[in-house]
């Protein structure tokens, strides 16, 4: 097993000395946050990526018809409320009052209309919405009408999960196709996005949206009221972490998405830094493979590697040895979560076997193809999980390409259907929010819907038809029984082997307060 990575002494050292480079210019006044994400933003279009990064740039820009409280049920947000006829066929949701873009215009039930029918083309579960729609119209410039074949309770939930949002745009943007990116980034989120201050790799600058009108109620993750407290707020990409570490430390950044675990007692001990899990979502993280090419359309091949995958062994080298940041044993849904189950874990909790791993690949037809392992080396956790993949692949006899790149290059190569040798590739690590996968309408990295379907590609009729039941099943029992036959199939079909559950610690000044529970969002914080 590889060693757990670690900072080198000369870089802990540089903790205690001034950032000299990259050169970041301390804060000018109280109300700008400078903000350390956990990579480049190197998307803006959040409809076309599932990148974390990009939704959480969305979540402040734009604004969703739901919103997901801290419970993770979905409350009205730009909705004022909905009317539900026709059996569950028909809905009729009104806006809320005063909804503006940052352009100026307002938010019309024709922009919804339009920004549904964006995402629907290219999101997983709107894509079963779209199917399952007569109609997605404007009833009224304040009415969105939404007609059913069959009744849909899942709709808020769709129209407000936290991952691979549908966020609302003008419907002159709506209108780009899902394949180019949109021209402009024009939300009527609390934030405007400022796209004269960007510069790609290093930052990008949002200021408080003066006329945004948020609901009553307190703040609750992606519901509430989305009141902003301070003037700006800054991203800057600092990939070193002895940097990132320095400047949180120096005062010249006020909060660290997510510090590597080798930093968190350095950061510990500072008496002017708080370290907080805030997402008690926490992430589930994965071996996604590319179906399309060889060698992974083969299941056998897939699933050879079961009996070498060491869950404890990714989550040491994730988060570290504190297994109160992270838990093994894990299979395609949350722990702690109404679904999780224990149906199939036999695969990976069963006596670890190297041998039985290279029996298996060559039972399967594994005949040397060359495996392209792409790699964003510049985001820590899964760098780490590639580490550890890429170690047990050479350890069984995979003819491997590892290619450690940073996340900018990354993201646009994973979008490309290519074999693996004209530009393609054949497997990456990732991690999705453990929101995603608290129930299966939600986890598009659980689907088998093959081209249709989220990068990597499975197919999986069976998935796909226990998905349809638990969409259309209302008795808790029954949903339960469904996830653990779901579970017991994904491990046959294998659309991800699952490597581990964690949670990220996050670090911040202690002169921020009031920061909401969740991914980054920047509503309700106070800096003083």
């Amino acid at each position: 097993m590889l060693r757990r990575r670690t900072v080198l002494n000369s870089a802990i050292a540089a903790l205690a000395t001034p950032v000299l480079a990259p050169a970041i210019s301390r804060a000018q006044g109280r109300s700008v946050l400078k903000f350390i994400p956990q990579s480049d933003l190197a998307l803006l279009d959040p409809v076309q990526t599932t990148g974390l990064v990009t939704r959480n740039h969305g979540a402040m820009v734009f604004d969703t018809l739901y919103g997901l409280d801290a419970g993770f049920v979905p409350q009205p947000q730009m909705a004022a409320g909905h009317r539900v006829e026709d059996d569950g066929r028909t809905w009729l949701i009104t806006l809320r009052d005063g909804l503006t873009f940052h352009d100026g215009t307002p938010v019309l039930a024709r922009d919804v209309a339009a920004s549904i029918d964006r995402w629907s083309r290219i999101d997983a579960l709107g894509q079963t919405l779209r199917a399952r729609a007569d109609e997605i119209v404007a009833a009224s410039d304040t009415v969105l009408r939404i007609r059913l074949k069959q009744p849909f309770p899942q709709l808020p939930f769709a129209l407000g999960k936290a991952s691979a949002t549908c966020f609302i745009m003008p419907e002159r943007l709506a209108r780009t196709d899902v394949a180019t990116q949109v021209s402009e980034i024009v939300g009527s989120g609390p934030f405007r996005f400022l796209p004269g201050e960007r510069m790609a790799g290093q930052r990008a600058v949002y200021e408080k949206f003066a006329r945004y009108v948020p609901r009553a109620e307190p703040p609750s993750f992606m519901a509430g009221g989305k009141v902003v407290k301070v003037d700006r707020v800054e991203w800057h990409t600092i990939p070193d972490a002895s940097t990132a570490a320095a400047a949180l430390q120096s005062g010249e950044m006020d909060w660290w998405e997510q510090p590597i675990p080798d930093l968190l007692p350095v950061l510990k001990r500072n008496r002017n830094i708080a370290v907080e899990v805030k997402d008690k979502g926490g992430y589930l993280g994965m071996i996604r493979f590319n179906q399309l090419h060889p060698p992974f359309d083969n299941p056998a091949i897939r699933r050879a590697f079961l009996a070498g995958i060491n869950q404890a062994d990714y989550m040491i080298a994730t988060m570290g040895s504190d297994t109160s940041l992270w838990k093994d044993r894990v299979g395609f849904f949350t722990p702690g979560s109404p679904l999780a189950n224990e149906a199939g874990l036999e695969a990976l909790t069963a006596p670890r076997s190297l041998d039985r791993v290279k029996q298996a690949l060559a039972e399967a037809g594994y005949k040397g193809e060359k495996v392209v392992f792409i790699v964003p080396s510049d985001l820590p956790a899964l760098n780490a999980m590639s580490e550890i993949t890429a170690d047990l692949f050479r350890r069984v006899g995979i003819n491997l390409d590892y290619q450690a790149l940073d996340w900018g290059t990354v993201l646009p190569r994973l979008s490309s259907r290519n074999a693996p040798d004209k530009g393609g590739w054949s497997v990456w690590c990732n991690y999705l929010p453990g929101i995603v996968a608290v129930n299966p309408a939600g986890n598009s990295f659980m689907r088998g819907i093959g081209q249709r379907g989220p990068v990597g590609w499975p197919s999986s009729e069976r998935l796909e038809a226990l998905r349809d039941s638990f969409l259309e099943a209302t008795d808790p029992a029954e949903q339960r029984r469904i996830a653990a036959e779901m579970q017991r199939q994904a491990f046959q079909d294998l659309p991800y082997i699952p490597t581990g559950f964690y949670y990220q610690p996050t670090a911040y000044r202690t002169s921020l307060r009031n920061i909401v529970e969740g991914f980054p969002m920047f509503w309700g914080v106070e800096k003083g």
